[in-house]
């Protein structure tokens, strides 16, 4: 899509609810779109969305080895529930491994590690998710109010780190659209939920940051110091 598409698109879809934007996205690309979730809370939704327009579209996790019992729970429960069809995506080294050779997770006051550490064990794993699953288009449950990068996004993006068209059908909904959603279709939610690779809600990880794209195609051995990734920008 050129820029002046994704501009139109965007006028167009503002007004439209989610389910109708999900429809729109996979129309776009019969059989060459997926869903991206890391089962944080209100993930609920988008997936829900998703299958009920194209049961079986593909949906990427990366599960970093980090996650809580309750998210691993959580996981499960939806993919059940939901007869997702989930392509799970791991980090080359287990937490285990990747602890004993480079220490704890980074503390969030270390910007450098935490990059570092979000390009070895979830950038890569997802960038090679992208690359074998191919999508034209990706849906994500991007929220304008989740943090203020996201702020200047839209429903429509092209994507230069995973060469996708990104598509965010909840981008304008609030914490308590998603409430309502849940309870009318008696759906679970999760809220003891944790991202190492962000350490806060008021960083990114690198997924939807320009400096993720750089990090993810780093040499295998991503826990060396990568001046590229240290000084690029959030």
């Amino acid at each position: 899509m050129t820029p002046e598409q994704i501009a139109a698109a965007n006028a167009e879809l503002r007004h439209r609810s989610p389910r109708d934007i999900v429809r729109w996205a996979l129309a776009l690309a019969p059989g060459r779109a997926l869903v991206s979730t890391n089962f944080r809370p209100y993930e609920a939704v988008i997936l829900h969305l998703a299958v009920k327009v194209q049961p079986d579209v593909p949906v990427l996790w990366v599960d970093h080895g980090y996650n809580r019992p309750a998210t691993y729970r959580h996981a499960e429960e939806l993919r059940s529930r939901l007869n997702l069809n989930l392509k799970p995506y791991f980090p080359r080294l287990s937490a285990a491994h990747r602890d004993a050779v480079h220490g704890p997770i980074p503390d969030p006051s270390d910007e450098d590690g935490l990059k570092r550490f979000s390009a070895m064990m979830k950038l890569e794993p997802f960038q090679r998710g992208m690359r074998e699953l191919a999508p034209r288009i990706w849906l994500t449950a991007l929220r304008q109010v989740q943090n203020p990068n996201r702020a200047g996004l839209d429903i429509v993006t092209a994507d230069p780190n995973f060469g996708a068209i990104k598509v965010s059908p909840l981008f304008y909904a609030t914490d308590a659209d998603l409430e309502t959603y849940l309870a009318e279709h008696q759906l679970p939610n999760e809220w003891d939920y944790f991202d190492p690779a962000k350490a806060d809600e008021k960083r990114e990880c690198g997924l939807h940051a320009t400096w993720g794209g750089r990090a993810a195609a780093a040499p295998a051995e991503m826990g060396a110091r990568s001046p590229e990734i240290e000084n690029s920008a959030p």
